[in-house]
Protein backbone atom coordinates (compact mmCIF):
# COMPACT_ATOMS: atom_id res chain seq x y z
CA UNK A 1 0.00 0.00 0.00
CA UNK A 2 1.20 3.24 -0.28
CA UNK A 3 1.54 5.30 2.81
CA UNK A 4 1.54 8.89 1.01
CA UNK A 5 -1.33 10.98 0.36
CA UNK A 6 -2.50 12.02 -2.46
CA UNK A 7 -2.21 15.66 -3.60
CA UNK A 8 -6.28 16.21 -3.46
CA UNK A 9 -5.90 15.00 0.07
CA UNK A 10 -3.42 17.21 1.01
CA UNK A 11 -5.77 19.95 -0.35
CA UNK A 12 -8.52 19.24 1.69
CA UNK A 13 -6.35 19.08 4.73
CA UNK A 14 -5.67 22.65 4.18
CA UNK A 15 -8.98 23.32 4.00
CA UNK A 16 -9.55 21.94 6.91
CA UNK A 17 -6.49 23.56 9.12
CA UNK A 18 -8.35 26.31 7.79
CA UNK A 19 -11.70 25.99 8.49
CA UNK A 20 -10.07 25.32 11.94
CA UNK A 21 -7.96 28.64 12.07
CA UNK A 22 -11.09 30.49 11.41
CA UNK A 23 -13.09 29.05 14.21
CA UNK A 24 -10.04 28.38 16.72
CA UNK A 25 -12.00 28.80 20.22
CA UNK A 26 -10.28 27.95 23.38
CA UNK A 27 -13.62 26.29 24.71
CA UNK A 28 -13.78 24.30 21.90
CA UNK A 29 -10.22 22.92 21.63
CA UNK A 30 -8.03 21.22 24.26
CA UNK A 31 -5.19 19.29 23.88
CA UNK A 32 -4.45 18.47 27.52
CA UNK A 33 -7.89 16.41 27.40
CA UNK A 34 -6.37 14.25 25.29
CA UNK A 35 -8.67 11.70 23.38
CA UNK A 36 -11.27 12.63 25.93
CA UNK A 37 -11.58 16.09 24.03
CA UNK A 38 -14.49 14.08 21.71
CA UNK A 39 -17.06 13.34 25.26
CA UNK A 40 -17.61 16.54 26.31
CA UNK A 41 -20.34 18.54 26.07
CA UNK A 42 -20.99 22.42 25.51
CA UNK A 43 -22.91 24.86 23.42
CA UNK A 44 -20.15 26.26 21.41
CA UNK A 45 -18.83 22.83 20.45
CA UNK A 46 -22.45 21.56 19.08
CA UNK A 47 -22.57 24.74 17.04
CA UNK A 48 -18.94 24.28 16.26
CA UNK A 49 -19.64 20.35 14.80
CA UNK A 50 -23.21 21.96 12.89
CA UNK A 51 -20.50 23.86 10.86
CA UNK A 52 -18.94 20.56 9.96
CA UNK A 53 -22.38 19.30 8.79
CA UNK A 54 -23.19 22.43 6.91
CA UNK A 55 -19.56 21.51 4.96
CA UNK A 56 -20.95 18.08 4.22
CA UNK A 57 -17.78 16.81 6.58
CA UNK A 58 -20.07 14.73 8.85
CA UNK A 59 -21.17 11.42 6.82
CA UNK A 60 -18.79 11.89 4.30
CA UNK A 61 -18.44 8.55 3.50
CA UNK A 62 -22.21 7.36 3.96
CA UNK A 63 -24.53 6.69 0.65
CA UNK A 64 -25.63 9.67 -1.07
CA UNK A 65 -29.29 8.49 -0.61
CA UNK A 66 -29.39 9.01 2.91
CA UNK A 67 -26.94 12.63 2.70
CA UNK A 68 -23.80 11.13 2.41
CA UNK A 69 -21.29 11.81 -0.44
CA UNK A 70 -19.78 8.21 -0.59
CA UNK A 71 -16.54 9.70 -0.30
CA UNK A 72 -13.43 7.68 0.47
CA UNK A 73 -12.54 6.68 4.18
CA UNK A 74 -9.23 8.55 3.96
CA UNK A 75 -11.03 11.82 4.16
CA UNK A 76 -12.88 10.88 7.31
CA UNK A 77 -9.46 9.90 8.69
CA UNK A 78 -7.87 12.90 8.17
CA UNK A 79 -11.28 15.21 9.29
CA UNK A 80 -10.62 12.91 12.64
CA UNK A 81 -6.64 13.77 13.24
CA UNK A 82 -6.96 16.91 12.44
CA UNK A 83 -9.70 17.86 14.83
CA UNK A 84 -7.95 15.58 17.58
CA UNK A 85 -4.58 17.62 16.85
CA UNK A 86 -6.00 20.68 18.31
CA UNK A 87 -7.81 19.10 20.91
CA UNK A 88 -11.56 19.51 19.70
CA UNK A 89 -14.83 17.06 19.69
CA UNK A 90 -14.55 14.26 16.65
CA UNK A 91 -17.00 12.58 14.10
CA UNK A 92 -17.54 9.81 16.82
CA UNK A 93 -20.24 7.86 17.57
CA UNK A 94 -23.26 9.46 15.47
CA UNK A 95 -21.38 9.36 12.04
CA UNK A 96 -19.53 5.80 12.60
CA UNK A 97 -21.16 3.54 15.50
CA UNK A 98 -25.09 4.75 15.18
CA UNK A 99 -25.33 6.58 11.91
CA UNK A 100 -23.27 3.67 9.88
CA UNK A 101 -24.93 0.75 11.57
CA UNK A 102 -28.39 2.38 11.05
CA UNK A 103 -27.42 2.66 7.38
CA UNK A 104 -26.67 -0.93 7.18
CA UNK A 105 -29.70 -2.48 9.12
CA UNK A 106 -31.81 -0.27 10.57
CA UNK A 107 -35.51 0.11 9.42
CA UNK A 108 -36.71 2.83 7.18
CA UNK A 109 -38.19 4.67 10.77
CA UNK A 110 -34.81 4.92 11.89
CA UNK A 111 -32.90 5.96 9.05
CA UNK A 112 -35.49 9.01 8.64
CA UNK A 113 -35.36 10.23 12.11
CA UNK A 114 -31.62 9.94 12.91
CA UNK A 115 -29.47 10.21 9.76
CA UNK A 116 -30.38 13.98 9.36
CA UNK A 117 -30.07 14.94 12.89
CA UNK A 118 -26.73 13.44 12.80
CA UNK A 119 -25.58 14.73 9.64
CA UNK A 120 -26.86 18.19 11.12
CA UNK A 121 -25.03 17.81 14.86
CA UNK A 122 -28.34 18.03 16.33
CA UNK A 123 -28.97 14.73 18.71
CA UNK A 124 -25.90 12.90 20.53
CA UNK A 125 -25.65 9.59 21.62
CA UNK A 126 -24.53 7.24 24.44
CA UNK A 127 -23.87 3.82 24.29
CA UNK A 128 -24.23 1.15 26.41
CA UNK A 129 -22.45 -2.03 26.15
CA UNK A 130 -21.08 -2.65 29.40
CA UNK A 131 -22.42 -4.05 32.55
CA UNK A 132 -21.01 -4.63 36.29
CA UNK A 133 -20.49 -8.50 35.46
CA UNK A 134 -19.66 -7.71 31.29
CA UNK A 135 -16.61 -5.23 30.67
CA UNK A 136 -14.75 -5.90 28.25
CA UNK A 137 -16.99 -9.24 27.02
CA UNK A 138 -20.32 -7.60 26.03
CA UNK A 139 -21.40 -10.99 25.10
CA UNK A 140 -22.12 -11.38 28.38
CA UNK A 141 -24.67 -8.31 29.36
CA UNK A 142 -27.50 -9.40 31.01
CA UNK A 143 -30.14 -6.28 30.73
CA UNK A 144 -32.85 -7.55 30.27
CA UNK A 145 -35.69 -6.85 27.30
CA UNK A 146 -39.50 -8.55 27.70
CA UNK A 147 -41.77 -8.70 24.86
CA UNK A 148 -44.93 -6.45 25.64
CA UNK A 149 -47.71 -5.36 23.21
CA UNK A 150 -46.08 -2.80 20.89
CA UNK A 151 -42.80 -3.13 22.35
CA UNK A 152 -39.91 -4.05 25.13
CA UNK A 153 -39.50 -3.62 28.57
CA UNK A 154 -36.01 -3.12 29.82
CA UNK A 155 -34.67 -3.68 33.12
CA UNK A 156 -31.13 -4.04 34.42
CA UNK A 157 -28.10 -1.94 34.60
CA UNK A 158 -25.79 -0.49 32.43
CA UNK A 159 -21.96 0.95 33.65
CA UNK A 160 -18.60 2.87 31.51
CA UNK A 161 -21.55 4.67 29.98
CA UNK A 162 -19.96 7.96 28.74
CA UNK A 163 -22.09 10.77 27.78
CA UNK A 164 -25.31 9.68 29.34
CA UNK A 165 -25.37 12.41 31.40
CA UNK A 166 -25.74 14.79 28.53
CA UNK A 167 -26.98 12.61 25.50
CA UNK A 168 -30.34 12.81 24.30
CA UNK A 169 -30.68 8.90 22.92
CA UNK A 170 -29.10 5.48 24.34
CA UNK A 171 -28.07 3.41 21.81
CA UNK A 172 -28.39 -0.25 24.49
CA UNK A 173 -27.80 -3.74 23.73
CA UNK A 174 -30.28 -6.08 25.92
CA UNK A 175 -30.66 -9.35 25.91
CA UNK A 176 -34.03 -10.77 23.80
CA UNK A 177 -33.32 -14.53 24.26
CA UNK A 178 -32.06 -15.18 27.49
CA UNK A 179 -31.84 -19.29 26.21
CA UNK A 180 -29.33 -18.59 23.14
CA UNK A 181 -26.42 -19.09 23.48
CA UNK A 182 -24.74 -15.82 24.84
CA UNK A 183 -23.02 -14.48 21.58
CA UNK A 184 -26.82 -14.68 20.12
CA UNK A 185 -29.87 -13.77 21.66
CA UNK A 186 -28.74 -10.11 21.76
CA UNK A 187 -30.97 -7.36 20.70
CA UNK A 188 -29.91 -3.14 19.69
CA UNK A 189 -32.31 -0.56 20.99
CA UNK A 190 -32.47 3.08 20.52
CA UNK A 191 -33.60 4.59 23.62
CA UNK A 192 -34.48 8.44 24.88
CA UNK A 193 -32.58 9.25 27.93
CA UNK A 194 -35.66 12.04 28.97
CA UNK A 195 -37.63 9.32 30.92
CA UNK A 196 -38.25 9.10 34.31
CA UNK A 197 -37.32 5.30 35.14
CA UNK A 198 -33.49 5.97 33.80
CA UNK A 199 -31.37 7.15 36.46
CA UNK A 200 -27.96 8.09 35.32
CA UNK A 201 -24.99 8.03 38.28
CA UNK A 202 -21.78 9.55 38.03
CA UNK A 203 -18.67 7.63 38.22
CA UNK A 204 -15.41 9.82 38.30
CA UNK A 205 -12.22 8.42 36.56
CA UNK A 206 -8.76 8.81 36.91
CA UNK A 207 -8.65 11.44 34.17
CA UNK A 208 -10.70 13.36 35.51
CA UNK A 209 -13.53 13.00 33.55
CA UNK A 210 -17.16 11.65 33.73
CA UNK A 211 -18.20 8.13 33.43
CA UNK A 212 -21.55 7.01 34.13
CA UNK A 213 -23.94 4.13 35.93
CA UNK A 214 -27.42 3.88 33.89
CA UNK A 215 -29.89 2.06 35.72
CA UNK A 216 -33.61 0.80 33.41
CA UNK A 217 -36.59 -0.25 35.32
CA UNK A 218 -39.47 -0.92 33.02
CA UNK A 219 -38.13 1.48 30.07
CA UNK A 220 -40.55 0.62 27.17
CA UNK A 221 -38.94 1.11 23.78
CA UNK A 222 -41.84 0.25 20.73
CA UNK A 223 -41.18 -2.26 18.04
CA UNK A 224 -39.98 0.52 16.01
CA UNK A 225 -36.60 1.37 17.71
CA UNK A 226 -35.47 -1.97 17.55
CA UNK A 227 -32.21 -1.69 15.60
CA UNK A 228 -31.81 -4.48 12.64
CA UNK A 229 -33.24 -7.81 13.04
CA UNK A 230 -34.12 -9.08 16.91
CA UNK A 231 -31.08 -11.42 18.54
CA UNK A 232 -28.33 -9.67 16.20
CA UNK A 233 -27.31 -7.99 18.22
CA UNK A 234 -24.18 -8.44 19.07
CA UNK A 235 -22.77 -9.04 15.29
CA UNK A 236 -24.07 -5.28 14.79
CA UNK A 237 -22.03 -4.42 18.43
CA UNK A 238 -19.02 -6.08 16.78
CA UNK A 239 -18.99 -4.28 13.65
CA UNK A 240 -19.47 -0.87 15.72
CA UNK A 241 -16.62 -1.40 18.06
CA UNK A 242 -14.10 -2.01 15.35
CA UNK A 243 -15.34 1.37 14.38
CA UNK A 244 -15.15 2.42 17.50
CA UNK A 245 -11.69 1.19 18.50
CA UNK A 246 -10.31 3.52 15.60
CA UNK A 247 -12.06 6.51 15.41
CA UNK A 248 -11.66 6.88 19.15
CA UNK A 249 -8.30 6.66 19.51
CA UNK A 250 -6.51 9.34 17.32
CA UNK A 251 -2.58 8.90 16.25
CA UNK A 252 -2.20 12.89 16.17
CA UNK A 253 -2.57 13.59 19.54
CA UNK A 254 0.41 10.88 20.41
CA UNK A 255 2.35 12.51 17.67
CA UNK A 256 2.13 15.56 19.41
CA UNK A 257 2.81 14.82 22.99
CA UNK A 258 5.99 12.99 21.08
CA UNK A 259 6.99 16.04 19.26
CA UNK A 260 6.96 18.29 22.82
CA UNK A 261 9.11 15.22 24.66
CA UNK A 262 11.37 15.79 21.73
CA UNK A 263 11.90 19.26 21.74
CA UNK A 264 12.20 18.99 25.56
CA UNK A 265 14.97 16.73 25.67
CA UNK A 266 16.80 18.72 22.90
CA UNK A 267 16.74 21.48 25.16
CA UNK A 268 16.92 19.55 28.98
CA UNK A 269 19.83 20.06 31.12
CA UNK A 270 20.45 17.96 33.99
CA UNK A 271 23.55 17.67 36.61
CA UNK A 272 25.42 20.52 34.11
CA UNK A 273 24.63 18.08 31.03
CA UNK A 274 22.97 18.41 28.29
CA UNK A 275 19.75 15.34 28.61
CA UNK A 276 20.22 14.91 24.70
CA UNK A 277 23.83 13.91 25.29
CA UNK A 278 22.78 10.91 27.70
CA UNK A 279 23.16 7.44 25.35
CA UNK A 280 20.61 6.03 27.33
CA UNK A 281 18.11 8.96 26.60
CA UNK A 282 18.88 9.30 23.29
CA UNK A 283 18.39 5.29 22.73
CA UNK A 284 15.03 5.82 24.39
CA UNK A 285 14.14 8.87 22.63
CA UNK A 286 14.91 6.99 19.04
CA UNK A 287 12.68 3.95 20.00
CA UNK A 288 9.81 5.47 20.76
CA UNK A 289 9.88 7.39 17.71
CA UNK A 290 10.07 4.47 15.32
CA UNK A 291 7.62 2.62 17.81
CA UNK A 292 5.23 5.75 16.72
CA UNK A 293 5.47 5.66 13.13
CA UNK A 294 4.67 2.17 13.90
CA UNK A 295 1.15 2.91 15.49
CA UNK A 296 0.98 5.68 12.28
CA UNK A 297 1.19 2.93 9.57
CA UNK A 298 -1.14 0.34 11.75
CA UNK A 299 -3.62 3.26 11.53
CA UNK A 300 -3.43 3.27 7.67
CA UNK A 301 -3.37 0.14 7.26
CA UNK A 302 -7.30 0.54 9.16
CA UNK A 303 -7.97 2.93 6.20
CA UNK A 304 -6.49 0.77 3.04
CA UNK A 305 -8.55 -2.30 4.38
CA UNK A 306 -11.93 -0.08 5.42
CA UNK A 307 -11.16 1.10 1.56
CA UNK A 308 -12.17 -2.78 0.07
CA UNK A 309 -15.73 -2.54 0.78
CA UNK A 310 -17.68 -4.97 3.39
CA UNK A 311 -17.43 -5.02 7.50
CA UNK A 312 -14.91 -2.97 9.13
CA UNK A 313 -11.44 -5.21 8.83
CA UNK A 314 -11.75 -6.27 13.02
CA UNK A 315 -7.94 -7.64 13.15
CA UNK A 316 -6.69 -4.96 12.00
CA UNK A 317 -9.15 -2.45 14.02
CA UNK A 318 -7.37 -4.11 17.11
CA UNK A 319 -4.24 -4.27 15.83
CA UNK A 320 -4.14 -0.48 15.59
CA UNK A 321 -6.37 0.08 19.24
CA UNK A 322 -3.55 -2.20 20.98
CA UNK A 323 -0.94 -1.09 19.58
CA UNK A 324 -1.47 2.52 19.17
CA UNK A 325 -3.12 3.05 22.91
CA UNK A 326 -0.08 0.59 25.06
CA UNK A 327 2.68 2.96 22.62
CA UNK A 328 0.84 6.38 23.80
CA UNK A 329 1.30 4.71 27.77
CA UNK A 330 4.44 4.01 27.23
CA UNK A 331 5.28 7.43 26.16
CA UNK A 332 3.87 8.87 28.99
CA UNK A 333 5.66 6.71 31.20
CA UNK A 334 8.48 7.87 29.40
CA UNK A 335 8.05 11.51 29.55
CA UNK A 336 7.35 11.28 33.13
CA UNK A 337 10.74 9.59 33.58
CA UNK A 338 12.84 12.03 31.56
CA UNK A 339 11.07 15.21 32.68
CA UNK A 340 12.05 14.34 36.24
CA UNK A 341 9.93 14.91 39.65
CA UNK A 342 8.16 18.32 38.35
CA UNK A 343 6.35 16.18 36.07
CA UNK A 344 4.34 15.29 38.35
CA UNK A 345 2.78 18.70 39.26
CA UNK A 346 -0.73 19.14 37.48
CA UNK A 347 -1.62 20.06 33.99
CA UNK A 348 -1.69 23.70 33.77
CA UNK A 349 1.68 24.39 36.16
CA UNK A 350 3.54 27.34 34.62
CA UNK A 351 6.75 26.09 36.31
CA UNK A 352 6.27 22.37 35.80
CA UNK A 353 8.19 20.56 32.49
CA UNK A 354 5.90 20.79 29.94
CA UNK A 355 3.64 22.64 31.81
CA UNK A 356 2.15 19.93 33.51
CA UNK A 357 1.21 18.05 30.51
CA UNK A 358 2.84 14.86 32.01
CA UNK A 359 0.84 14.13 34.56
CA UNK A 360 -3.17 14.61 33.23
CA UNK A 361 -1.37 12.43 29.56
CA UNK A 362 -0.14 9.69 32.53
CA UNK A 363 -3.63 9.73 33.54
CA UNK A 364 -5.68 9.50 30.87
CA UNK A 365 -3.59 6.93 28.60
CA UNK A 366 -4.29 4.20 31.08
CA UNK A 367 -7.96 4.98 30.57
CA UNK A 368 -7.33 4.53 26.61
CA UNK A 369 -6.05 0.70 26.79
CA UNK A 370 -9.20 -0.21 28.67
CA UNK A 371 -11.99 2.13 26.14
CA UNK A 372 -13.39 0.31 23.17
CA UNK A 373 -12.56 -2.91 24.63
CA UNK A 374 -9.45 -3.61 26.49
CA UNK A 375 -5.35 -4.67 25.62
CA UNK A 376 -6.13 -8.44 26.52
CA UNK A 377 -9.50 -8.57 24.82
CA UNK A 378 -7.66 -6.79 21.93
CA UNK A 379 -4.90 -9.84 21.85
CA UNK A 380 -7.33 -12.87 22.19
CA UNK A 381 -8.91 -10.85 18.99
CA UNK A 382 -5.79 -10.78 16.95
CA UNK A 383 -4.87 -14.16 18.05
CA UNK A 384 -8.54 -15.64 16.94
CA UNK A 385 -9.26 -14.14 13.58
CA UNK A 386 -5.41 -13.02 12.46
CA UNK A 387 -3.47 -15.90 13.76
CA UNK A 388 -6.37 -18.30 13.62
CA UNK A 389 -5.71 -19.67 17.04
CA UNK A 390 -7.76 -21.61 19.04
CA UNK A 391 -9.94 -19.95 22.19
CA UNK A 392 -7.66 -22.06 24.36
CA UNK A 393 -4.61 -21.56 23.56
Amino acid sequence: MDFEFAPEQLAFVEEVEKFLDENDDPEVFDVTRENMAQIVDTPKRRAFMAKLGERGWLGMTWPKDVGGSEGEGVYEYLLNEALARRGGPQIGKGVGIIGKTVIAHGNDRLKGEFLPKILRNEVEFAVGYSEPNAGSDAASMQLKATKVDGGWLLNGQKTWTTSAHFAEWYWVGARTDPDAPKHHGISLFLVPLDQPNITVKAIWTMGDERTNEVYLDDVFVPDDYVVGELNKGFQYISEALDLERFTLFTYSPIKQRLDLLTDYVRDAVRDGEPLKSDPVVRQRIAQLHTQAEVARVLGLKFVAASAKGGAPPTSEASEYKLYATEYSRRLADATMDLTGPGSQLRVHTAEAPLVGRAESTYRYTVIDTIGGGASEIQKNIIARRKLGLPKNF
